[in-house]
């Protein structure tokens, strides 16, 4: 089990007790269940304020807010550092633009565009009163990270993200995708499996374009993937 608490540490702030796993690897089928914590956390939330209180908008801000605050805005990074370099013109400049601390303008306009829509499918779910498929998103786009760990090379020589890609294997996925599978037929049944399904498809595009552009994957474009992959799947509940 320390391969669960090592994916609590590193894809939330949530101080959780144990010894990290030996392997960083040992942690990656398990990310399907911290997205379900994380779901769950959001579910409540908005059972409570859009259920209960009847105020669907403010669902809408606290859980994306909520998100943001428990994963420590990682994803939100990585998303960030990619648009922003994307202005780069070679993989070398590429790399050292999402090295750099500082956001530039293409990396402010993708979180405000990528918060815009999270915030709005929220709004719309909790209005038809579905709000425990909110679940369903974090699953999803957590489960669907470790594929990028698995089939891609790491871009760098060095990086923290390194000891999550290098060792990875097929049998991580597999153990991810059916952990993902059983959560998301908990949330919104067959509906839920449709979406984890659906979801593979711009997953498996994401993978070649981010060995074509950089390389491989690090630790930016693993929180990068994650993003539109669970803004994809919220969008779809909220047109379903």
């Amino acid at each position: 089990m320390r391969g669960l608490v090592t994916a609590f540490r590193t894809l939330t702030i949530i101080p959780f007790p144990g010894k990290d796993a030996e392997r960083s690897i040992e942690a990656l089928p398990y990310f399907p269940i911290v997205g379900a914590v994380i779901g769950g956390v959001v579910w409540l939330l908005a059972w409570a304020l859009g259920g209960l209180l009847k105020w669907p908008m403010g669902a809408g801000v606290a859980c994306v807010a909520l998100t943001t605050i428990l994963t420590g805005g990682l994803h939100l990074d990585g998303l960030a550092d990619v648009f922003d370099s994307m202005g780069g013109r070679t993989r070398e400049r590429k790399l050292e633009i999402m090295k750099d601390p500082r956001i530039g303008s293409f990396g402010v306009a993708a979180l405000v565009i990528c918060l815009l829509l999270k915030f709005t499918a929220v709004v719309r779910i909790v209005e038809a009163g579905h709000c425990l498929a909110l679940v369903l998103p974090y699953v999803v786009s957590r489960a669907l990270q470790v594929p990028f760990a698995v089939w891609l090379p790491y871009a760098r020589v060095e990086g923290t993200a390194r000891q999550f890609v290098e060792g990875a294997r097929p049998i991580h996925f597999l153990a991810a995708f059916l952990l993902a599978a059983a959560f998301s037929f908990a949330a919104a049944g067959s509906r839920g499996l449709l979406a984890l399904l659906l979801a593979l498809a711009p997953a498996a595009l994401l993978m070649p374009w981010m060995r074509r552009v950089y390389g491989g994957v690090t630790g930016d474009l693993l929180g990068m993937g994650s993003e539109p992959l669970e803004t994809l799947v919220r969008l779809g509940l909220a047109v379903a």
